[in-house]
């Protein structure tokens, strides 16, 4: 009887949580998903995202949305499967043709460095073909980080036919470019500098549960 109000708010609220969770956002909706709060003091020169996720989605998906005022698509990344990743940076959109999707779970990475524009895509270890991108402009540090669901305003603007529904886990934000040598062979070892799974503040909406590894 005692767990019942645990597992209340887990269903209906909002939790900051700690530790190293799953999280399975359960069906379609404009309401589930869950807020990251990283710990950023200045605007970003260099940016490093790695998330995993696990979906039997066709549709594309958000996986993860920052927006700061006035500029929704900071740095966004969607998968489309059954071959298609689509990044964002500072509004301009990058299309990357990637190997074919299988039920598993899978490791997205992007890194962004402003100063020379250099973008780089890893996908379960592999790297794509790299791109620069025309802005140079520093990300934040104002932000609102989302996961499951893509930003069309500071904070908000849903879209079912956009949101997520699947399995995530291990969502790491460094302000640096993590190597490809780490990102390859010790990813899951390695914590966020600015947002860590293990120990960085998250905060449930919707019916987003946290599960158990």
């Amino acid at each position: 009887m005692k767990t019942l109000p645990i597992l209340f708010v887990l269903l209906s609220g909002c939790l900051a949580l700690t530790g190293q969770n799953i999280l399975l956002f359960p069906k379609e909706s404009v309401t589930d998903h869950v807020i990251l709060k990283p710990a950023v003091g200045q605007a970003l020169k260099q940016l490093t995202v790695c998330v995993r996720s696990y979906s039997d989605l066709q549709r594309l998906h958000s996986l993860f949305s920052l927006a700061t005022p006035g500029k929704y698509n900071n740095f966004l990344f969607n998968l489309l499967p059954p071959k298609l990743c689509k990044v964002f940076i500072n509004e301009e959109e990058f299309s990357f043709e990637v190997d074919p999707d299988v039920l598993d779970w899978k490791q997205t990475c992007v890194a962004w460095d402003s100063e020379t524009g250099l973008l780089q895509l890893w996908i379960n270890a592999k790297r794509y073909p790299r791109r620069i991108t025309t802005s140079r402009s520093p990300i934040g540090p104002q932000m609102s980080v989302i996961l499951g669901q893509d930003q069309d305003s500071f904070g908000g603007g849903f879209e079912a036919s956009q949101c997520f529904v699947g399995e995530m886990s291990d969502v790491n934000m460094w302000d640096y470019i993590l190597d490809t040598d780490t990102i390859s062979n010790s990813y899951l070892s390695v914590s966020g500098n600015i947002f860590s799974w293990t120990n960085g503040a998250k905060e449930i909406k919707g019916g987003v549960m946290a599960l158990e590894n």
